[in-house]
């Protein structure tokens, strides 16, 4: 028979051998992996301390205001420029240089103001011109100017006020020229062309739309970015009762599952390839409709990146890629389907004796609730951290000018800049606020309290996990063991298993999410080299990372899978995790038929059945928030972007259904272990009955020779 396994190596142990005492998960057991654990504790008290430190030094307001050339919040609530929310610059032009996409910074004086000018003016127009004039452009000068008294050589010479004032708008707190364009395409600004610049050098509008693109590199991407916001406050509850629906069909489906197993395998398998039918169908379709459509032949490619995302729902080329993409899955999952046919109903057999363990432990489905409140806490520290402490630099000034200048970059003192060589030697040279760093012993370590709240988020987040992993486990193993079901089956077996796993398995539990987290911060590590290497030309070196990447992608995988089982044997046998791991991994091998007939089949199965749940909410989102429904089309909020709410429901249905499907596949792989140690540790005999359900027991072609109960 296709299950039945050839004579287990040596090289992998020996066979489980019967102990009358064994009743399931032990009970008596002592602490585990006591030095992991303190190492555990001694980290989280270090994570705490460097949280606590971060929040002292750092201040998000860094991320929410724009700042001025001395590093001064615009707008700032509190201060002497809570009623100057804008940033102004003196001198847009020179934000089209270079300096700006390296250093994040324009080289240019910048001043909080009130309001941005909203006409044309220069130095010298509003010294000849009227007190209102001068009133007016004196605004836009550094506090203090003496703008009566001082001649306009003197003013630009000490940087004072701007050489000329351009018609302006607020866009994300700047004040940027409001650019305009005339018929035939010529670009001004204030229905000017050109400009005459401080250096008396004629300017043409267009170059000043270069200087403004350049003022603010994330300019489109802050647009996208707000339009995605509308987008969230015109659907929110919308996205809120697809969610909802998500979780309703995923409970029915998981009470289906307990009384129907069989029939919901086969009506889930038909679904998923129907619903992924007709995507292919519908974006054939799409695909037609678009034919002779005047611009629908244009390719991705020649369109490049736009911020209107729905432009490419207009060409051809995007639903023929779609379709291209569905069917290469439909043809997959089809493929697989044809070759796992016979093992299939095997792994049915599985589903329901998890169906049955579900039923009897109904408090599982619960327990992914804890798990998502545990990582969100474990988030939100992370991410409350992150900022603080890339913002907890200090104001650092550095030496900009046009001409050459030896100090050219040089750290400075806007305070005594002025009186300073710098000034005399360098005579167009200012000291401008750069960017946030700092020379204390605390700023030469920060980059270290980045790399340790990183790395501690992967272990805190790993051992949230592996907690979840190791109850689960520890109730259906409970169910599995217990030989009359359910009056064998301990009373709340949830919360004994949790209660077990903190009290005597923490160090365990830290000792594999930590060998895991390695694994992660490795990876991380080498994405960031990647992404520092997209413009290098060695080609060797591209080749040998990217390598790199693969394989500890691959550890990573197999580390969690290692990790998965470890924690299986811990609950039950309740020892440390090196023993655990090896015992588990032994155990497989000498059953490794088995694991790819019944584990991962079932695993598919399981996958197949969240595809389909994500399948069901995403089309009906599809038509509701494209408006293709006629019925709830008044209903349907007026978007952008009508992709966001769906890919949001869309990736917030998976992880509902994940969240319910993984205590299925908890159960799953649990039972899988446990049936793998019953038939190595009985035989049917009056002696040594197995613990397994009857249907596995008449599937496997094995008997109990007689009803015993165990005591």
């Amino acid at each position: 028979m296709e299950l039945e396994e050839k004579t287990p190596d040596p090289k992998y142990g020996e066979s489980r051998k019967f102990d009358a005492n064994f009743k399931g998960p032990i009970q008596n057991r002592g602490c585990t992996d006591i030095l992991c654990c303190i190492l555990f504790i001694v980290a989280l008290l270090g994570y705490f301390a460097v949280g606590v430190l971060a929040w002292s030094q750092g201040d998000p307001r860094k991320v929410i205001y724009p700042t001025d050339s001395r590093g001064q919040f615009c707008g700032q609530a509190g201060t002497s420029l809570e009623k100057k929310p804008l940033l102004f610059y003196f001198n847009i032009l020179k934000c089209a240089s270079p300096l700006v996409l390296l250093e994040f910074q324009c080289p240019t004086t910048q001043l909080c103001v009130e309001k941005c000018p909203d006409r044309h003016m220069t130095l010298v127009k509003a010294k000849l011109g009227s007190k209102e004039d001068r009133e007016y452009y004196t605004r836009y000068c550094k506090e203090g100017t003496n703008f009566t008294k001082l001649s306009p050589p003197e003013i630009l010479k000490d940087g004072l006020c701007p050489a000329m004032l351009l018609p302006s708008k607020a866009f994300t707190r700047r004040c940027l020229p409001a650019l305009g364009k005339l018929k035939g395409g010529v670009v001004v600004v204030g229905n000017e062309t050109t400009f005459v610049d401080d250096e008396n050098n004629r300017v043409n509008a267009t170059d000043v739309l270069e200087a403004s693109k350049k003022s603010n590199v994330v300019l489109e991407a802050r647009q996208v970015a707000m339009r995605i916001f509308e987008d969230y406050t015109q659907s929110w509850h919308w996205i809120l009762l697809g969610l909802v629906i998500a979780m309703v069909i995923s409970l029915i489906f998981i009470v289906l599952l307990r009384f129907l197993a069989a029939v919901m395998v086969w009506v889930m398998i038909v679904l998923v390839i129907l619903v992924i039918g007709y995507g292919i169908f519908h974006c054939y379709m799409e695909y037609a409709v678009l034919k002779g459509e005047p611009g629908a032949d244009v390719t991705i490619r020649d369109l490049g990146l736009q911020t209107d995302f729905s432009v490419y729902l207009q060409i051809r080329q995007t639903w023929l890629a779609f379709m291209i993409i569905l069917a290469i899955v439909e043809f997959v999952i089809i493929l697989l389907l044809i070759f796992l046919r016979k093992r299939i109903l095997i792994a049915i057999a599985l589903i329901k004796e998890a169906s049955r363990a579900v039923g009897h432990v109904m408090s599982a489905l619960f327990y992914p609730l804890l798990t998502f409140a545990l990582l969100a806490v474990v988030i939100a520290y992370w991410a409350i951290t992150a900022v603080f402490l890339s913002t907890s630099n200090e104001q650092i000034y550095k030496v900009f000018n046009n001409s050459e200048c030896q100090f050219s970059r040089d750290t400075c003192d806007p305070k005594t800049f002025n009186t300073s060589n710098v000034s005399a030697l360098c005579p167009d040279a200012e000291c401008l606020f750069a960017f946030y760093g700092g020379e204390t012993l605390y700023h030469r370590y920060l980059i270290l309290f980045q790399f340790y709240n990183v790395f501690l988020f992967f272990w805190c987040a790993n051992f949230v996990t592996a907690l979840g992993q190791v109850t689960l486990s520890g109730a259906f193993a409970s169910y599995y063991w217990a030989f009359k079901k359910p009056d064998d089956i301990p009373a709340y077996p949830i919360f004994s298993s949790l209660g077990r796993a903190l009290r005597y398995h923490t160090g365990s539990l830290a000792f594999g999410s930590l060998i895991l987290s390695l694994v992660q911060v490795i990876r991380v590590i080498l994405e960031y080299l990647d992404h520092k290497l997209k413009g290098a030309e060695n080609k060797f070196a591209k080749f040998l990372l990217s390598c790199m990447k693969c394989c500890f992608w691959c550890l990573e995988k197999c580390i969690k899978f290692l990790n998965r089982n470890a924690y299986i044997m811990i609950a039950i046998y309740g020892k440390n995790f090196c023993t655990a791991a090896r015992d588990a991994f032994f155990l497989l091998m000498r059953n490794i038929v088995r694991v790819a007939v019944l584990d991962k089949v079932t695993d598919f199965l399981l996958f197949l059945g969240k595809l389909l749940i994500v399948g069901i909410v995403g089309i009906f989102s599809f038509f509701f928030f494209s408006g293709r429904i006629k019925a709830v089309e008044e209903a349907a909020p007026s978007l952008n972007y009508y992709w966001v709410p769906i890919m949001t429901v869309v990736v917030g249905s998976y992880l509902i259904a994940h969240g319910f499907f993984s205590v299925y596949a908890m159960c799953v792989d649990t039972l899988f272990l446990c049936f793998l140690e019953d038939l190595e540790r009985n035989d049917g005999s009056a002696e040594r009955p197995y613990f397994m359900s009857g249907h596995l027991l008449s599937l496997m072609k094995k008997s109990n020779e007689s009803p015993k109960s165990v005591d």
